[in-house]
């Protein structure tokens, strides 16, 4: 069901990762991001993929959480890896040959790898929003961008709309599944038939959602607008970012894995 999926929620807690600065959690996650990218090996892979179970470990946050975060992106898994099994080409000869399908062991060691890849993406940049609540990210990425300012760009308003556009997928989601049951309800075959039917059987469900989209956004802008908002123009923040010694030292120790994972690259 479309209410199991967890994209843009957050969990509160007390946990360490719940208490660091915002602003390091983005860097450390843009950090994580390139530790996977230039990982080429299945031994650095691993070690990308511990250090960030061990994150969930010390969070709090349930195991089932990162099987929820990869529910959506399920089909882009399948896809990847079924195309590095079948394109891939390997130098020995081929493990599997049938008709125009050829698998070679050099396909199979790729799509294990992109698949472990894009798993541990997922659930790296999940961690981000599941410990960290959509106000203190958007501060966390004003004052990140905030050099920006010097070229004239409205840094504030760019933070907010990446951040409520981030807070209203889990709206989105839940809106989605209340017209899906509702539109079943009515006898619609959302789950039935082959795949131009089933594409066909969500105009009914795509068109009241946008309607419901472009509706909360209008409620949205008008409540600002009540309450005043004016932008980031003389805004102060009620809590300020403050940067902790358990902040540099995770900080370090995320550099120290990097550093790893290029020296094992470099050798192997």
């Amino acid at each position: 069901m479309l209410k199991d999926i967890t994209i843009g929620q957050y969990f509160p807690g007390d946990s360490i990762i719940h208490r660091m600065d915002s602003r390091f959690k983005i860097v450390l996650d843009i950090l994580y991001v390139v530790m996977l990218f230039i990982a080429d090996n299945f031994i650095s892979l691993a070690i990308a993929g511990l250090f960030i179970i061990m994150a969930y470990g010390v969070s709090g946050i349930k195991p089932i959480m990162m099987v929820k975060s990869l529910k959506p992106l399920l089909p882009l898994i399948l896809f990847t890896a079924v195309l590095n099994l079948f394109f891939v080409k390997g130098t020995d000869e081929p493990l599997v040959q049938w008709w125009i399908i050829t698998i070679y062991w050099e396909g199979i060691s790729t799509a294990i790898y992109m698949i472990v890849r894009i798993i541990c993406l997922i659930i790296g940049m999940s961690l981000l929003t599941y410990t960290t609540s959509p106000i203190v990210l958007t501060d966390a990425i004003e004052r990140l961008l905030s050099p920006l300012k010097k070229i004239k760009l409205p840094v504030h308003e760019l933070a907010m709309m990446m951040t409520i556009a981030l807070r209203f997928i889990p709206t989105l989601i839940e809106e989605t599944d209340k017209i899906m049951a509702a539109q079943k309800a009515r006898g619609a075959e959302l789950d039935t038939g082959g795949l131009m039917k089933r594409a066909k059987a969500l105009v009914p469900v795509l068109i009241p959602l946008f309607v419901s989209a472009f509706k909360r956004a209008n409620e949205l802008a008008m409540a600002m607008e009540c309450r005043c908002y004016r932008g980031g123009d003389g805004r102060t923040k009620l809590r300020q970012l403050k940067a902790a010694p358990f902040d540099y030292m995770i900080f370090f120790l995320m550099l120290t894995v990097l550093g790893f994972i290029i020296v094992d690259n470099m050798v192997f």
